[in-house]
C-alpha cells in the first residue's frame, strides 16, 4: 500500500512517485537505536527512521509485533502524510519519535488515508 505510491506535494502541486527501496537496522550503519527505511522520491533517496523503543511499546500496548512489512507501511504512510502536508520535499531524513511512530502505525492498521491540510 505505501511501498509504491504517488503523492501530491502541497506547495508545488507536483505529483511525486515514491518507491520503497530498503530497510536497514540503523545500529549497524549509523549507531542509532532505530530502523532506517529508505524510499526513492522521484529517484531521490529519503530515509524515515523509526525508533526501536516503538517496537517495545507497541508490544506492551497491543501484545503484537511490528513486522518489517508493517514498518515499511508506517514509514510510507508518514512520508505520504509529510509530502501532502508540505513538510516532505527537500529533506533527506526524518526521525520519528516513539509516539509519532505509534500514531502512524495506528492509522495504517485502521486503514486511514493521510489527511491533507487545507491550503492557507
Amino acid at each position: 500500500m505505501y511501498t509504491d505510491f504517488t503523492a501530491t506535494d502541497r506547495w508545488s502541486k507536483k505529483q511525486v512517485h515514491v518507491l520503497y527501496q530498503a530497510l536497514i537496522v540503523a545500529v549497524a550503519t549509523r549507531h542509532a537505536d532505530a530502523v532506517d527505511i529508505k524510499f526513492l522520491v522521484d529517484g531521490r533517496p529519503v530515509w524515515v527512521a523509526l525508533p526501536h523503543p516503538a517496537w517495545v511499546e507497541y508490544k506492551r500496548r497491543a501484545g503484537k509485533t511490528i513486522t518489517d512489512a508493517l514498518a515499511r507501511e508506517i514509514a510510507g504512510y508518514f512520508l505520504k502524510t509529510a509530502l501532502e502536508s508540505g513538510e516532505g520535499l527537500g529533506r533527506e531524513m526524518y526521525a520519528l519519535t516513539v509516539e509519532e511512530t505509534l500514531r502512524h502505525l495506528d492509522a495504517v492498521v485502521a486503514g486511514v488515508e493521510p489527511a491533507v491540510a487545507a491550503a492557507p
